[in-house]
């Protein structure tokens, strides 16, 4: 980034980065946990189990409060594409402000319709409608994010475009600027990655209710669910998502890929770099520890191939933040690594029965969940500097989008604004959600549902509670094994 202070576009870009960096940490668990409420709603249709329905129940509170936050923080940003961005929209605006109306009308909307059916419509429309809103939920939350992903795929490889007799841009092909190849890699990256972190939240909470030996059925659940679909979803963000990512970052941005990895000399293979510094002005990276011919093959599918470097271009088309970029990339690499880590041991531990048993380990995946909203905000920040100096790859340069007329005075008065409005936002999401998370699923009535084969599935925590009120005649024991059978 340039750290001109006294450029407009700097305060535009940190004001814009903020705003976007603090929004997403909402949507990423929306489409994280839609995954959820919809298995959880299929499981408990399927087998009458009503332990799913009390999960689907509780995690719909979550993903309300989740979608609110959401919501409120994503609106200033379609407002500073006019008032700070007005260079980029006048120039752009006919291509972009497809997908982003498309969000709005189709998308949101479907996803906002039926949200409030989730949480309190479920007695009105019955098990299978219940589930279908769950779906819809979830379809529109996951369509939302492709239609922003490919409006950014775009800036990063713009194709069905046309330049207009005005200068701007328009549509050539709406087809291809929708399947816009790098917006479906995007897309299975990115909702791999909010997956992730929806995994990582079921699983601290499970984790947390475990620990202080609290509702057992529904901390086995979540616990279960949220370390299985951790892994699934971790594995998935390197392989073959990521994996198809660089390939698309060597393919069409060269010189990005040369500044993720420090590489200011090409060469055959080219090896990732597992640590180093780079030194822009001496145009080295000191103390490499790299792994021989890795990026050849991540980049080109072959260790020999040649990985061109920063040296080979002009400096002026080189990203303006490289050291930044290094470590975002580098950073979200080895926090991957360590999510596959941690959930396939969290997995194998239940696979024997032993998670629930293990405290040191549900220490470490209750205190984990910071960490996939650090690797999703890194990896946005990976996409976004290396993008640099470009708004639309190629085509359009960021100095250019930045509007004229708007002072670097008003800029910070209105972050200062962002910033406190943020907080007062961040201290009540975490205040109303804990407060779910301590009030805990909603107890159910003893006898609910029938599953397929007949027998009639009772909530342990109910059962244990009747048991323990039974105790004190002596008939406990005798009660809590009768209500088991039922």
């Amino acid at each position: 980034m340039n750290t001109n202070l006294s450029d407009p576009a700097f305060w535009s870009r940190l004001q814009f980065g903020f705003t976007i960096a603090y929004h997403y940490l909402f949507p990423q668990l929306s489409m994280g946990l839609a995954m959820f409420l919809v298995y959880w709603k299929w499981r408990a249709l399927r087998t009458g189990d009503e332990s799913y329905n009390q999960a689907a129940r509780f995690w719909a509170k979550i993903f309300g409060l989740n979608f609110a936050v959401g919501v409120v923080t994503g609106i200033p940003m379609e407002f500073q594409f006019g008032t700070n961005w007005a260079g980029f929209s006048k120039y752009a605006g006919g291509v972009i402000g497809q997908t982003l109306a498309m969000e709005g009308l189709f998308a949101f909307f479907l996803e906002s319709a039926f949200i409030g059916a989730l949480i309190w419509g479920e007695k009105r429309l019955g098990p299978r409608y219940h589930f279908l809103a769950a779906v819809a939920v979830a379809i529109g939350s996951w369509l939302s994010g492709y239609f922003i992903l490919v409006t950014n795929a775009f800036m990063q490889h713009p194709v069905g475009y046309q330049i207009e007799a005005d200068g701007s841009m328009g549509i050539a092909s709406l087809r291809a600027y929708l399947l816009n190849p790098w917006a479906w890699v995007q897309f299975a990256h990115n909702q791999m990655a909010a997956l992730v972190t929806g995994a990582f939240v079921v699983a601290a909470v499970g984790a947390f209710y475990a620990l202080r030996g609290l509702h057992p059925t529904q901390a086995r659940l979540y616990l279960r669910a949220g370390t299985f679909a951790g892994l699934i979803a971790s594995l998935l963000v390197a392989f073959p998502s990521g994996d198809q990512q660089a390939k698309m970052v060597g393919r069409h941005q060269p010189i990005t890929l040369a500044a993720m990895e420090g590489k200011f000399q090409g060469g055959t293979q080219a090896g990732v770099a597992v640590m180093g510094q780079p030194d822009v002005a001496a145009r080295r990276l000191d103390n490499p520890i790299e792994v021989p011919g890795a990026l050849s093959f991540l980049a080109y599918g072959h260790f020999g191939s040649y990985v061109h470097g920063l040296d080979e271009y002009p400096q002026e088309t080189w990203p303006d933040n490289i050291e930044l970029l290094y470590y975002s990339f580098h950073i979200m690499i080895t926090l991957g690594t360590i999510f596959i880590l941690l959930m396939g041991l969290a997995t194998l531990q239940n696979l024997r029965g032993r998670l629930e048993s293990s405290p040191l380990l549900l220490w470490v995946l209750m205190l984990a969940v910071p960490f996939p909203y650090i690797a999703n905000t890194l990896g946005w920040m990976t996409a976004e500097l290396g993008r640099q100096p470009w708004l639309i790859y190629g085509l359009f340069h960021t100095r250019e989008g930045a509007s004229r007329i708007v002072s670097n005075g008003n800029t910070i008065f209105t972050l200062i604004g962002f910033t406190g409005l943020y907080f007062v936002l961040g201290l009540l999401f975490l205040f109303l959600v804990g407060r779910e998370i301590g009030h805990g699923p909603e107890k159910e009535v003893l006898v609910i549902a029938a599953g397929r084969d007949g027998r009639r599935r009772v909530p342990e925590e109910s059962v244990a509670a009747l048991g323990s009120g039974l105790g004190s005649n002596g008939n406990g024991a005798a009660a809590s094994s009768k209500e088991r059978s039922l």
